[in-house]
């Protein structure tokens, strides 16, 4: 395992998470107040999720160092505990959004789709990693 792949991927993420700010505030800019806050919702994390694929694939793809199936899939683990931290601290101690509300992202059977996001995450790297290897 190369340490400096973990490098690369700390940066993909840094990007990820400007790329989520920005739709984060269209959303609630332009989306929200047209068609209310669920289909907003629903829109931003598909686009959020669509821009995680094109992201990790240039990523797995350009990479100029070698990785296993294992560092893949570490490598979407750590992109999943970044974007939790992230979320929790940023979230509760920056921008002052109560717990109940952080954690109510969670209820996918309340139709909140951040758990899908973070899934996308967390396989992604592995995923286009061996459709990547199984074309090249």
């Amino acid at each position: 395992m190369d340490a400096g792949i973990f490098l690369y991927a700390f940066g993909v993420w840094v990007i990820f998470g400007i790329l989520a700010t920005i739709n984060g505030v269209i959303r609630n800019k332009f989306y929200t107040p047209k068609i209310g806050e669920y289909p907003a919702h629903v829109i931003s994390t598909v686009i959020a999720i669509f821009f995680i694929i094109i992201g990790t694939y240039l990523f797995v793809r350009f990479v100029k160092i070698d990785y296993s199936s294992i560092d893949l899939l570490l490598i979407g683990g750590f992109w999943v505990v970044l974007t939790v931290l992230f979320e929790f601290v940023f979230g509760h101690y920056v921008v002052g959004q109560p717990w109940e509300k952080l954690l109510a992202d969670y209820n996918i059977i309340k139709g909140r789709l951040w758990s899908l996001f973070l899934f996308t995450l967390l396989i992604s790297p592995l995923l286009i990693g061996l459709l990547l290897r199984k074309n090249m």
